[in-house]
This record gives C-alpha cells, sequence and structure tokens, in this order.
C-alpha cells in the first residue's frame, strides 16, 4: 500500500511538473506539445473556423496556421482531440449541414452541393450516401414522407 501511495504521490509531481504557467494568460500549458490533445480554446477556433467556412475549399494547412501549428501536428493532435482525422471532421460537418438544407424542398441538391462545400453534385452524392447509406434524393424523400403523417409513399 506504501509503494502505491509514493507511485501515486510520484505520478501527481510528474505531472505538475509536465506543466508551467504561461507568463501573460495565467494558464498552465504543457511543456512539452505531443502530450495529450489540443487545448480547448484551439479546438474551439478550428471547429468554429470550419462552420463558418463550409461552404469554401479548408485546407489542412490554413486550420494548423489558425493555431500556429505545423500540419502535421495539428492533424495528429486533432485526431487524438475528436476522434477523427481533419478531413473526415469537415465531411461530416458538410453532411450535417447538407441533411438541414435537405430537410426543406426549396434548394436544389446541385445548389445544396455547393452550399456546403462541394465542387459538383456528384461528388457530393458520392459522399452523402457513403457517409448515410442513402442518396440525398433518397434522403429528401424519406425525410418529406415522415413529414406527412397518415399519407402513404409509392
Amino acid at each position: 500500500m506504501t509503494t502505491t501511495e509514493t507511485t501515486s504521490a510520484g505520478s501527481a509531481v510528474l505531472i505538475s511538473a509536465a506543466t508551467v504557467e504561461a507568463p501573460s494568460s495565467g494558464w498552465a500549458v504543457p511543456v512539452r506539445g505531443d502530450i495529450g490533445t489540443l487545448p480547448w480554446g484551439r479546438l474551439r477556433r478550428v471547429t468554429e473556423y470550419i462552420q463558418q467556412n463550409l461552404d469554401k475549399d479548408l485546407t489542412l494547412a490554413e486550420f494548423a496556421g489558425l493555431v500556429y501549428m505545423s500540419p502535421y501536428h495539428f492533424a495528429r493532435l486533432f485526431k487524438r482531440s475528436t476522434g477523427v482525422p481533419p478531413h473526415r471532421f469537415v465531411v461530416r460537418q458538410r453532411i450535417a449541414r447538407a441533411r438541414a438544407f435537405l430537410a426543406t424542398q426549396e434548394p436544389s441538391i446541385a445548389q445544396i452541393s455547393r452550399m456546403v462545400g462541394f465542387r459538383t453534385p456528384s461528388h457530393f452524392t458520392t459522399v452523402f450516401r457513403r457517409v448515410t447509406g442513402v442518396t440525398p434524393r433518397g434522403y429528401r424523400t424519406g425525410y418529406s414522407r415522415e413529414d406527412r403523417p397518415g399519407r402513404e409513399g409509392g
């Protein structure tokens, strides 16, 4: 039992020794950048940027530049933080926004594909089907049928 307490105390000392207080912010930051994940503020900055720019071409270099990291290091920490690589995260966000647009009958599928950052409707359809298991048109049709209870589709 004494050994466990010593180990616990020793690891607590190691953890506190691995952080240092940033002089300007008062926040404890890791001494080594390769420990753990992206700090919450940096992750939030990137995810907000992604949400605001889904209709544009987004690059790993842009994301890394936002948080002052190399693209490789950023990608590694982003994956540790979110569980998915940056590109897959962007694709999922685009598909989530497309689903919201497809819930209405107003914009065409071609317009939606451009609104969520795909260059061509065919690429959008391919990716949407890969992620959701159904085409955008099938999703829209199914969504509109669910919206009108008592009416048989066919």
